[in-house]
């Protein structure tokens, strides 16, 4: 199939390209127009897409604002806190400190009244030795001092005979 020469659309697009400045005044008018209607379609409604992104870019600034704002608090709030435990960590390790030099010193008193104690009992034991070895040489003893009196009283009592029978 060929295209005469003689066809209306063929000359339409010759006569159209060969003057470019009307093809881009025209397509100018056309995005103009198009421009146009949009924005008095915006106009009109009042729905613009820059407003609702502006109107939402706001509210996204609040809320990271607010968030921001929250998690400052909750850091400050966790920071106290943390102040907190450790001021009561050291109470608490001052007074593990107190109670270990107190069982330190218990356990010194306790060596030292163990020490006293085995020193109490060596001398009772002593004690007891010495007693055992009195008790043991006093009945040998009382017999002996048993037996001397006597004699000395017999020697009295033979004196005063004597002295009675010279009489």
């Amino acid at each position: 199939m060929e295209v005469s020469s003689d066809d209306p659309r063929t000359n339409v697009l010759r006569r159209i390209g060969s003057q470019p400045v009307a093809l881009a005044a025209g397509a100018l008018i056309v995005i103009v127009l198009g421009a146009s209607s949009v924005g008095l379609w915006r106009a009109y409604t009042g729905n613009s897409p820059e407003q609702e992104r502006f109107t939402s870019l706001r509210q996204m600034q609040a809320r990271s604002t607010q968030a921001s704002e929250q998690l400052f608090e909750k850091t400050k709030g966790l920071e106290t806190q943390q102040q907190e435990t450790i001021d009561q960590l050291q109470a608490v390790q001052e007074q593990l400190q107190t109670l270990r030099r107190l069982v330190a010193a218990q356990q010194s008193e306790a060596k030292r009244l163990s020490e006293q104690v085995g020193g109490l009992t060596g001398a009772i034991d002593t004690l007891r030795q010495s007693f055992a070895s009195t008790q043991s040489s006093e009945p040998a003893e009382q017999a002996s001092a048993r037996k001397a009196p006597a004699r000395s009283t017999r020697a009295r009592h033979a004196g005063s005979y004597r002295k009675r029978s010279k009489s």
